[in-house]
């Protein structure tokens, strides 16, 4: 009975290493739950500051600059999941692959560090490998 039960435990830890495997989320984690209309309550352009911008979404994943020296912030948060395809031996050779959702807000400031325009984006997103999808 003993040992029935440590078989059993045994298969359950391989089972949600094998679930937890399955999962991956990239990026910034303060847009995990954002969405167009969220972000729209957040931002006004014209009034919104950079400091109120990073009180609300952290540090940017990427900064830039117009040809006209206006400064670009993006954020992007990109949650995957594997396909079930990649759990089925020798199947998962020719047909692996991950799905998911990617969110990414670009915001655009004015020379006095004002948020002039931004967008807010989430997307269907799908990864695929193996010989078959190569």
């Amino acid at each position: 009975m003993k040992r029935n039960k440590m078989i059993f435990a045994y298969i359950s830890i391989i089972f949600i290493m094998l679930i937890a495997q399955g999962c991956a989320t990239v990026g910034n984690d303060s847009l995990r739950e954002e969405s167009e209309s969220s972000v729209n309550a957040k931002l006004t352009v014209g009034k919104t500051t950079k400091a109120e911008v990073k009180d609300m979404f952290g540090s940017p994943i990427q900064t830039s600059y117009t040809d006209g020296g206006l400064e670009i912030w993006k954020y992007v948060l990109s949650k995957m999941s594997a396909d079930a395809t990649n759990f089925i031996p020798i199947v998962n050779i020719f047909a692996a692959g991950s799905s998911g959702t990617k969110k990414e807000l670009t915001i655009l400031f004015d020379g006095n560090g004002v948020v002039k325009k931004y967008n807010m984006s989430e997307s269907p997103i799908k990864v695929r490998g193996g010989i078959l999808n190569q």
